[in-house]
């Protein structure tokens, strides 16, 4: 996901025409103010955390008073307390993958259960991909190193700090998605985007059968994921239109927390812009058409990317994070997104933390993006509530469109609006492919209600 002269060389071993070999991320930690426009960056180096500073526990008010209620929800509601998660992590991996995640699901009744759940399952994976590989079982050592891969970034996510654990874990997760591309039935390599004196890891995901240039839409996953779950398996509805994908992850996101690359309030947008300057220059990529996808904290980046880098053919969002200072995400939605998000940013005070979210806005962007602009939303999100959404869209100027799907929380795909209405990555999908083909986009607003019927009205 070779690079064209222009470009970094891939890490060794990253690509799938070869047999595979240990990827070990290189905790290559970015100075303060080196790429990133932000005077505000912190960073937390690597291995430090509660051995290091304040910990985790005594980090966030909310956090350290309420554990007992959290503990409490979880026992009740199970893992998927906050959002889909164990419904957006198995869909890239396929069915196959549904006993893993049912058997998390069965028994997490803990906060401190989700990482060692998480952990037993991508272990059982890992050696049946080793298995399979020393039997020569290509396909099959390729499915059970998939789906490891994203289950050690699933057992990830509940540590807020640089442990040994979470290391272990990433290196991990990275050396099982190696052994998946080694024998992908897609060509992908894994990629460094230079970025200030540190490179942002990412994969590059070409379509199967191509003749001359394609073109490429860059991902922005959200806080809570990570570039490895960006693309499925099998049948990735982008590739199968013919349309390569980049997946990165950004300053705060996956390898970066490692690395010690946090997030600031503007960042993202370096990144966007390092990103498509490196896209342009790979001979597989068509310059001239490419594209923009953020999903969940990625549509707030990706918007700011769209704001910054002239010349895209779209950009799409979902499942969105448009509210300006974050106010419902952070300060009353489950604790453990305020808490993720400093790590990611790279603070342990509260309180200087609460200054930095009040600087995350677009607001004075949106008028500033000018390729056409989709917004895939559930109506009833509870971490960024609708109205955010429609007063930046007000503020749009390039061709827009809003599907809003009826009675839907934020991670779409619970409700029966997205159950029967358009598949969500079919609409992207689709929609990529007519701004690839140069048609034009109406801007319209597409209303689906519960019984999977669509209605329009201009926007």
């Amino acid at each position: 996901m070779g690079d064209a002269e222009e470009g970094p060389m891939p890490l060794a071993g990253a690509t799938n025409e070869g047999s595979a070999r240990a990827i070990r991320p290189s905790p290559n930690p970015l100075p303060k103010g080196e790429g990133s426009s932000d005077a505000e960056k912190r960073s937390i180096p690597p291995g430090e955390g509660s051995a290091g500073g304040r910990p985790v526990e005594r980090r966030m008010r909310r956090w350290e008073e309420q554990r007992w209620l959290l503990d409490a929800v979880i026992g009740a509601a199970g893992l998927d307390w906050d959002q889909g998660r164990s419904r957006y992590l198995v869909h890239p991996c396929g069915l196959d993958a549904e006993p893993d995640f049912a058997r998390a699901r069965q028994r997490v009744r803990k906060f401190a259960d989700i990482s060692r759940e998480f952990a037993q399952a991508a272990g059982r994976r890992e050696a049946l991909a080793q298995a399979a590989l020393a039997e020569g079982r290509t396909v099959t050592a390729r499915e059970h190193a998939f789906i490891a891969s994203v289950l050690w970034g699933a057992a990830q996510w509940p540590i807020f700090e640089n442990t040994p654990e979470n290391i272990e874990y990433d290196e991990r997760k990275v050396r099982c998605y190696e052994t998946f591309m080694a024998q992908a039935p897609h060509p992908v390599r894994r990629v460094e985007i230079p970025f200030g004196n540190a490179s942002l890891p990412a994969y590059l995901h070409l379509p199967r059968e191509s003749q001359g240039r394609v073109p490429c839409v860059l991902t922005i996953s959200g806080m809570d994921t990570f570039k490895e779950i960006a693309t499925a398996m099998y049948g990735d509805k982008l590739l199968e239109r013919g349309i390569a994908r980049l997946c990165i992850d950004g300053p705060g996101q996956g390898e970066c927390c490692t690395r010690g690359i946090t997030v600031t309030a503007t960042n993202h947008a370096d990144a966007g812009r390092a990103a498509f300057e490196w896209l342009k220059g790979q001979p597989e990529i068509d310059p001239e058409r490419l594209g923009l996808y953020g999903i969940s904290m990625g549509s707030f980046w990706a918007t700011q990317v769209a704001a910054a880098v002239p010349g895209l053919r779209g950009c799409a969002v979902a499942f969105v994070c448009h509210e300006p200072g974050m106010q419902t995400l952070f300060n009353t939605s489950s604790p453990t997104f305020k808490l993720r998000f400093m790590y990611m940013a790279g603070y342990e005070a509260e309180a200087e933390f609460d200054a930095f979210a009040a600087t995350l806005s677009l607001e004075g962007l949106a008028e500033r993006v000018t390729c056409p602009y989709l917004v895939i939303a559930g109506e009833d999100d509870e971490l960024s509530p609708i109205e955010h959404t429609y007063r930046l869209l007000e503020q749009v100027r390039a061709p827009k469109q809003l599907v809003v799907y009826q009675g839907e929380r934020h991670s779409l795909g619970g409700g029966l609006a997205s159950q029967l209405g358009p598949n969500r990555n079919t609409l992207v999908a689709d929609w990529f492919a007519d701004r690839f083909a140069g048609r034009e986009l109406r801007s319209e607003r597409v209303y689906v209600d519960t019984s999977g019927v669509s209605h329009v009205t201009a926007l």
